[in-house]
């Protein structure tokens, strides 16, 4: 039986956990923009008018970077060679995302940053 590599053993399950953590960060971002879209009605009398385009650009930035953890996810599922560039990136990024953010930025840095990691992606995403 052939020995599987470190980063192809981790690679499936690393995939799957973005996905994870983008779907449950979609969620507040639907709300928001459900919530504060263009009448604001949730919004108490004498807020001032700035408050809402504000907020709404919290919903899209949470949409945003769900849609960046779902690209990421499946190019690290379909072993795109700009999949671990990107990954890493949001990886660093998601450390500031306590708790689960910050376990998945850990582990995606863990997995994809060492040099032998790099060596290993190219010829995996080659392969194809």
């Amino acid at each position: 039986m052939p020995v599987q590599s470190r980063l192809a053993g981790h690679m499936r399950l690393l995939a799957i956990l973005w996905f994870a953590v983008s779907a449950f960060r979609m969620i507040p971002g639907i709300a928001i923009l459900t919530m504060f879209g263009s009448d604001a009605r949730f919004l108490p009398p004498g807020v001032p008018a700035f408050v809402t385009p504000i907020i709404q650009i919290v919903g899209y930035v949470f949409i945003g970077a769900a849609g960046a953890g779902l690209i990421a996810g499946w190019g690290l599922l379909d072993r795109q060679p700009w999949a671990r560039t990107l990954a890493i990136v949001l990886g660093a990024f998601s450390l500031l995302d306590m708790p689960f953010g910050t376990a998945l930025g850990i582990y995606t840095l863990w997995v994809l940053l060492p040099a032998q990691s790099e060596e290993e992606f190219r010829q995996i995403s080659n392969a194809q």
